[in-house]
C-alpha cells in the first residue's frame, strides 16, 4: 500500500515544512520512504521511520522562491498491511513556515486519511501467509520455500527467483500466480503437480507467489510467498560542499544525499584521497545532515561516495576538493649566536588562541619538536632548555588552530651555538689570546735579549760583536716568522670580510695586530740600530 503526502498553500509561498504521521502499528509495517518528485530539494532531517513506534518523521525546505500552489508532493509511503481491519493515518504535529524571511508558521489544517484492509494472516517463517482450507479433507497449503529470494523482508537483486516446494503423494495437480497482491487465488493448473517454479525477468518491485494444492476431496489452502527485487541502482547523486570546494575548514561539510526506488538507501561508503573506504550508515546521515567529513590535511584530494540500496546495488559519485593551509607564523625575533648552555630562544606572532609547533634541528639530525600556544593577539614566546649540543642548527614554525587547521611552515632559520670566541672563520674560531699572548711573550723576550746583550756590551764589545750579529739574524728571522704568521691570519679575516660583514670585535681585532706589528717592527729596529751602533 502506497500514501502520497502533499502539501498546498495557493495564497503564500512556503519554503519548509515538518511533520510526524501515525500509523496503526498491528496493522501496517512501512518497508520504504521515497523522495522521488518532492518539492523539498534540502532536507534538514531526513525522511525516517518506527515500526515499533508506528510514525514517519520528516522536514524539508523549498528552496527560494519556495512553493506555491496545490498538491505539492513531499515524501511517499511504502507500506505493507500486516493484518485485516480499519487503518488511519494521522498528522501528530506538524508546521508549514512561510518564505517572508521571518519563517512564520502559516499552517491551517492537517489532513488525514482511512484505508480499509482486507487481508489474510501472516503465515509462519518465509511463507508470506496462508488461506486456510475451503472443505475437510482437502490439501493443506504447500510449504513454499526459495533459494533465490529466501527471506521475504529483504530485497535481492535478482529478477529470476525460483521457488519450490515438497508435493505430498495424494495431490493431484497444483495451480500457481504471481502478482501483486497478497492474497491473490492462483489460477494457473498443473497436472501433474508441478514441484518447483522458475520465473524470469521479473520487474522491480514488491510481489507475492500463490500456489495451491488439489487431491480427491478438492482445493486445499492457498499458501501466499512474498518477494522482492530491486535491480536498479540508486539514483545518480551529486556531492555538494557548504563552504565550497577550497574551505580552510579541515572538517569541510558535504551533502550526498542519494535516493532509490523501491527499496531505498542502506548505506553509503566513503573514500577520501588514498585513505580506505569508511562506512557510513543512512541513520547517521540522517541524523546529521548535512555530513561532516573527518579532519583533513591541507591540499587537494579526491572524496568518493558509493551509495547502496537495501538490494546491495550501489551508484558512485565524486567530488575534487582543496583544503586550504593557514598562512605561516612571522617569527619577528631569534637569537642567532649563542654561547654553550645559553637558551635559544624566538618571538613570533600568528593566529590567535592557536597551537604553535616549533623545530629544532642540528647538524641534519632528527628535528625536535616543542609545542607552545599563541595569546589572544596571538603573540608566542619559545624558549628551549640550555641543556642543548653545540653546533648549528635550523628553528622553524607551524601552527594549527582550533579547528584543527594546519598552517604552512616558516622559513628555517639558523642558530649558532659554541663556546665562547671572539671570532670565527667558516666553522672554526681563532682565540684572541692565543694571538695576544705569545705575541706580548716574544716581545718581552725580545727586550731581555737586548737589554743583557747591552749591559754587558761595554765588558765585551770585541767577543760579542760576533753574538751579536747572530742575535740579530736570529730576532730578524723570529720577528719574520712571526710577522708572517700574523699577516696570514689578518688575511684570513680580511678574506672573510668579502663573504660576509665582519663583527665589530672582528675589525678591531684587525686594527689592533696591524697597529701594534708596525710599532714592534720600528722598535726592534731601532733598539737593532742602536746596539750597532755600541758595538761598533
Amino acid at each position: 500500500m502506497t500514501a502520497n503526502i502533499y502539501v498546498s498553500s495557493v495564497d503564500q509561498a512556503m519554503n519548509a515544512a515538518s511533520g510526524v504521521i501515525s500509523f496503526p502499528s498491528d496493522k501496517l509495517e512501512v518497508t520504504s520512504l521515497s523522495k522521488t518528485g518532492s518539492i523539498f530539494s534540502l532536507w534538514v532531517q531526513e525522511p525516517s521511520f518506527s515500526n515499533s513506534a508506528g510514525t514517519v518523521n520528516f522536514e524539508g525546505i523549498a528552496l527560494n522562491p519556495g512553493f506555491i500552489g496545490t498538491s505539492g508532493k513531499l515524501i511517499t509511503v511504502n507500506f505493507r498491511v500486516k493484518a485485516a481491519g480499519v487503518a488511519a493515518l494521522n498528522f501528530s504535529s506538524g508546521s508549514i513556515l512561510a518564505n517572508d524571511g521571518k519563517g512564520t508558521n502559516i499552517l491551517i489544517g492537517l489532513g488525514n486519511a482511512q484505508f480499509s484492509l482486507n487481508v489474510a494472516a501472516v503465515g509462519p517463517q518465509a511463507t508470506e501467509s496462508i488461506s486456510p482450507s475451503v472443505a475437510a479433507g482437502t490439501p493443506l497449503a504447500p510449504k513454499i520455500s526459495s533459494l533465490t529470494h529466501p527471506d521475504p523482508e529483504k530485497w535481492y537483486a535478482n529478477s529470476n527467483p525460483k521457488f519450490v516446494w515438497s508435493v505430498p503423494s495424494d495431490i493431484t495437480a497444483i495451480r500457481i500466480l504471481y502478482d501483486k497482491y497478497p492474497a491473490s487465488q492462483p489460477g494457473v493448473v498443473y497436472v501433474p503437480a508441478i514441484s518447483e517454479k522458475q520465473l524470469e525477468d521479473i520487474k522491480d518491485g514488491v510481489w507475492y507467489f500463490h500456489a495451491q494444492f488439489k487431491n480427491a476431496q478438492g482445493w486445499g489452502a492457498i499458501s501466499h510467498f512474498r518477494f522482492q527485487i530491486d535491480t536498479q541502482p540508486p539514483e545518480p547523486f551529486v556531492i555538494k560542499f557548504i563552504d565550497g570546494k577550497e574551505p580552510e575548514n579541515p572538517q569541510p561539510t558535504v551533502i550526498f544525499d542519494a535516493d532509490d526506488a523501491p527499496s531505498g538507501i542502506n548505506y553509503y561508503k566513503v573514500k577520501i584521497g588514498e585513505g580506505n573506504f569508511f562506512l557510513v550508515s543512512s541513520n547517521e546521515t540522517v541524523k546529521s545532515n548535512p555530513y561532516t567529513l573527518p579532519l583533513q590535511a591541507s591540499g587537494k584530494r579526491t572524496i568518493l561516495v558509493q551509495a547502496f540500496d537495501k538490494a546491495g546495488n550501489y551508484t558512485t559519485a565524486s567530488e575534487e576538493f582543496i583544503i586550504k593551509p593557514l598562512e605561516a607564523p612571522i617569527i619577528t625575533d631569534y637569537t642567532k649566536e649563542l654561547e654553550s648552555g645559553e637558551p635559544i630562544m624566538a618571538r613570533g606572532t600568528t593566529y590567535p588562541d592557536s597551537a604553535v609547533t616549533l623545530w629544532l634541528q642540528r647538524n641534519g639530525d632528527e628535528a625536535k619538536s616543542f609545542k607552545i600556544q599563541s595569546d589572544k593577539e596571538g603573540n608566542f614566546i619559545f624558549a628551549a632548555d640550555g641543556g642543548l649540543k653545540d653546533g648549528v642548527y635550523k628553528l622553524w614554525a607551524e601552527a594549527t588552530d582550533g579547528r584543527g587547521a594546519k598552517s604552512l611552515p616558516t622559513e628555517k632559520f639558523t642558530i649558532v651555538l659554541a663556546k665562547a670566541a671572539i671570532f670565527r672563520v667558516g666553522g672554526w674560531a681563532i682565540s684572541f689570546l692565543a694571538i695576544i699572548v705569545p705575541f706580548i711573550a716574544l716581545i718581552f723576550v725580545l727586550f731581555m735579549i737586548v737589554w743583557r746583550g747591552w749591559h754587558k756590551l761595554s765588558f765585551m764589545k770585541k767577543r760579542l760583536r760576533g753574538e751579536v750579529r747572530e742575535a740579530e739574524q736570529a730576532l730578524h728571522k723570529a720577528f719574520n716568522l712571526l710577522k708572517e704568521n700574523i699577516s696570514e691570519q689578518i688575511k684570513m679575516l680580511e678574506k672573510t670580510r668579502t663573504k660576509r660583514e665582519l663583527t665589530e670585535e672582528e675589525e678591531k681585532i684587525i686594527h689592533h695586530l696591524k697597529e701594534n706589528l708596525d710599532s714592534a717592527e720600528k722598535f726592534i729596529k731601532k733598539e737593532i740600530e742602536d746596539i750597532e751602533k755600541e758595538v761598533k
